[in-house]
Formats: C-alpha cells, structure tokens, sequence
C-alpha cells in the first residue's frame, strides 16, 4: 500500500455521525474527519483546490447512493482522483465510506477487506453480510448470517475486553462508541469499530469489521496463567460461561464450552434455555444483585433437538447491577452440583476467572 495515499475509513454507523477509524492499517478512533482529511490533502502539495468540501460531497453521495464514486477534481497543479467506495451492512446499508485520494492516473492500491454489522438487541443476534467471508480469518463454510455475541466471541483470540463490549451491547446509550483490534484465526488481525443505537432503525448496535491483519501479524499469545487455568477446567470438567440473566442468553464461555448444551447455530440465542424455565432464571436477578450467589435449575439445548435439565451456579458478575451479567457453572444434574460459597469468597472467585477471558 502506498505510504503517501493511504485508504482512510470514514464511519457512517449512526445518521449524525461521521469520523475516521482507520488510515491505511492505522488505528483512529472516531477521529474528527475534517482533520483527518485536511492532513492528508496537506501531504498532497500538488492539490491546490482540492477541499473537504468536495471530500465530503464525493463521501456524501457513496453513503446516500451505497455505490462506488469516482470523481475527478481539476487543482491548481495535477489533476487528481477521488475514489470513495461504502461498506456495506447486512440491510445493504452503508457502515462506512473507504476514501482515497491521489494524481490521475497513478496506481490505486486495493483497500482493505471491510464489512458492515448489526447487534439487535431484543433478538440477542450479530447479524453479518456473506461479504464478511472476504475477510481473512473468516471462512466461507464457517460463514452464518447471524449468530450469538457468544460466537463471535468463540472466533477470537486473545481477547480480554468482553466486558466493555457487552455494557455497550447491553446498555446501547446513543452515541457511545468502541474500537479494538482482535485476532481471528491465528494471526488474523481485523479491527472493530462500534456504536450504540436506540433509535427507529436499530435497538442495540452498528459495527465495522475491518481486516487490518496480514501473513506477518505475530499471534497473541495468551499468558502462561490463562492457558494453565484453562487446561485445569478442562480436567476437571468445569464448564464456565457468562449469561445475561434478563434476558437468559450466554455471552461468553470462559472456559471451553459445555458439549452437551447446544449453545451455537441457533435461529435465536435465546433457544438455549427452554421458554419456561426463562422467568425461573431471570428471578435470580435479585439475589445476584445483592452479592449472593443463586443456584437454579433450568432446561437447556442439547445436540439431540431435546432440551435436558441442567444446574446452573451463578455468582455475581464485577459490575452486575449495570450488566445484569452472572458468571455461570454449567452441571448436568445427573452430577452433584457445587455448593455456592458465601459472599466474600464470591468475590475473590470472580476475579479469578474473568481475568482468563477467551483463549
């Protein structure tokens, strides 16, 4: 990619704002665009005439028309050439403009491999266009129009900042916003960008999903304590997820997934646990919320189409009375389930296990 005339990502993830995220392979993080641009047409010596204002427009009509523009602009030196390219979401709507600027006729380098996403709250559901499959790290027979956060989670490595995710997810207040960078595959790097939602279009939250990664990228590799507790669980048969008690979903798995709970590939998350045993489990809100753990048993998804009783241990997640999130042991109630401990040890519990995050 040429160093000089990079791709810039603009985000159009909500209807009032638009920023850049990305330059070149570059973080940005919601970086004012107007800045942004101005420094790069400052690199441009030769593009007197060049302004935002045309930037803008050329942006402006790749988001309202969702097609490629190509405009060329007459300066005061060399002509030059404006590309702005949308990325698409899974509704065909554009999550973002790819922007390149630069003298006619010279070499334009392929952007990077961009896709659109949607968190919908009330269906507890990532949706994802099939373009996503053009990101390195997403495989074509691994592709699913819309999945569980839980398995989105279960594609990344590496990766410890669930919790910050899942309060923006959760709590979706408008303009709230969250950029990361996590590794899908092995070395797989693609950068994620979020905004929270609450309006007549969406209830939850857009995403952009960029493929900044390369063959070079050197993996994370997760600390020598997470893989040791990890290897521990799965000797022991210890089964830990997070779950959204309200609205009786699994987010996350802390440590390798039960295999006998069907948790995945499910036309709503929710399906994990059976429609009566939902209020069951949202009843324990209350005592989580005072610091004490709740054991209570529920039916759960199996593999065979059937749904199975199952016991779950759940202590309060750092945080529960914003998050509505309780760390959870999966037992199957054919194996005697552990005893919740008083509520100092909680504590020191879950700071134990959620420092692993998703290795």
């Amino acid at each position: 990619m040429s160093r000089s005339h990079p791709w810039v990502t603009l985000e159009t993830l909500t209807p009032e704002h638009l920023s850049a995220v990305s330059i070149g392979g570059e973080p940005r993080e919601f970086s004012g665009w107007q800045r942004v641009v101005q420094r790069m047409l400052g690199k441009m010596p030769s593009a007197h005439g060049l302004t935002t204002a045309q930037v803008y427009e050329a942006v402006s009509a790749a988001r309202d028309r969702a097609e490629d523009v190509h405009v060329q602009v007459r300066t005061g030196g060399n002509p030059y050439t404006l590309y702005a390219r949308p990325v698409l979401g899974p509704a065909a709507d554009v999550h973002a403009v790819q922007l390149w600027a630069g003298p006619a006729g010279s070499r334009v380098p392929a952007p990077n491999p961009a896709v659109g996403g949607t968190w919908d709250l009330p269906s507890q559901t990532v949706r994802l266009p099939a373009g996503v499959t053009q990101l390195a790290g997403m495989p074509a027979h691994d592709y699913q129009p819309s999945m569980a956060i839980a398995e989105l989670f279960h594609r990344w490595t590496g990766f410890d900042r669930h919790g910050e995710v899942l309060d923006l997810l959760y709590e979706p207040q408008p303009g709230a916003s969250l950029q990361f960078d996590v590794t899908a595959g092995f070395s797989v790097r693609w950068r994620v960008s979020i905004r929270a939602r609450d309006d007549a279009r969406s209830r939850g939250a857009w995403l952009l999903i960029e493929d900044v990664g390369s063959a070079d990228v050197t993996p994370q590799i997760p600390a020598l304590e997470r893989i040791a507790l990890r290897e521990a669980h799965r000797r022991a048969g210890t089964h830990l997820g997070v779950v959204q008690v309200e609205h009786s979903s699994i987010s996350h798995w802390l440590t390798d997934p039960a295999p006998w709970v069907r948790w995945d590939n499910l036309p709503t998350p929710t399906d994990v646990f059976h429609p009566g045993d939902r209020a069951r489990l949202s009843g324990v809100a209350e005592r989580l919320r005072s610091g004490a753990a709740a054991t209570v048993t529920v039916r759960a998804l199996s593999y065979h189409g059937d749904y199975r009783p199952i016991s779950l241990v759940l202590y309060p997640y750092p945080g529960y009375t914003g998050r509505q999130l309780a760390i959870a042991e999966f037992v199957r109630v054919d194996e005697p389930a552990p005893q919740a401990g008083p509520a100092a040890p909680i504590g020191e519990f879950t700071a134990g296990v959620t420092t692993r995050g998703r290795g």
